[in-house]
């Protein structure tokens, strides 16, 4: 299969279905993939498969890239929606994470004041006060939550760190006090002759009482877009993620469907 495994500290500008004009911040190794989930529709591939040999980069030196490509972007007349932390594994836990959200913030401030900070977070370090801090000062803190069935998140998820608690995790959603988005993958297929659709009623019913709890200000949808490292998977239909919009926007909560 065909994985990515994307430049480190920055790469793009890339189109976002979600985001617009996204400049893309890995704070993981560029050879590699590290991450405290291993889900089975990751784009980057298992873990197993994508080991890194390089270190990760340091604040020093994602700021020196991000300014950089800043000017550069500004010389030719481009500017980002976004700037977005995502690529080769969960970003939040960098040991410097909350320092370069502070670095980010400023050159945002300084070459490209209208774009926003993203994050794109598994949501396993949120419990950790520096993270959490620093996420409150993004304009998108996007949170994963797939699911609140602990047996699925082991099957489709997989947490490969510290014990994950679904509901220690959305109680930590709560915290931000409506300044989250939480971003959820709906796909069907099966893995290890398991069925992992999660658009039936068993799972998305259970979501929407946890999204109805956490009251975030915007919920996003979606589902595979890439080739993903299991080959039994298979994207959610239109209807699907149209029908799982629609009862979230009836909860008066913005909600948006990438297919």
């Amino acid at each position: 299969m065909s994985t990515i495994i994307y430049p480190s500290p920055v790469f793009g500008p890339i189109h976002s279905r979600r985001l617009g004009i996204s400049l893309g911040i890995n704070l993981m190794p560029d050879d590699g993939k590290v991450c405290t989930f291993d889900c089975i529709y990751c784009e980057c591939g298992y873990n197993k498969d994508h080991r890194p040999h390089h270190k990760r980069p340091t604040r020093e030196e994602v700021a020196t890239a991000l300014e950089y490509k800043l000017k550069q972007m500004k010389a030719e007349g481009i500017y980002p929606d976004v700037l977005t932390f995502a690529g080769n594994g969960e970003p939040t836990g960098h040991p410097e994470f909350a320092e370069i959200i502070n670095d980010t913030i400023r050159l945002r401030n300084q070459y490209c004041p209208k774009a926003k900070v993203s994050v794109l977070s598994n949501s396993t370090f949120i419990d950790n006060p520096a993270v959490h801090n620093a996420l409150m000062k993004v304009n998108n803190n996007i949170l994963k939550l797939d699911t609140v069935d602990a047996d699925y998140i082991n099957l489709l998820d997989r947490p490969t760190g510290k014990p994950y608690d679904v509901n220690k995790i959305i109680e930590g959603m709560k915290t931000f006090n409506g300044h989250i988005i939480i971003q959820t993958m709906f796909l069907k297929g099966n893995y290890k002759g398991k069925d992992v659709n999660n658009t039936t009623e068993k799972f998305v019913n259970p979501w929407l009482e946890a999204v109805k709890d956490i009251k975030p200000e915007e919920v996003m949808v979606y589902t595979i877009e890439r080739e993903t490292p299991d080959q039994e998977l298979c994207k959610a239909t239109h209807e699907e993620l149209d029908n799982i919009r629609d009862r979230v926007l009836t909860l008066g909560i913005p909600c948006t469907a990438s297919y």
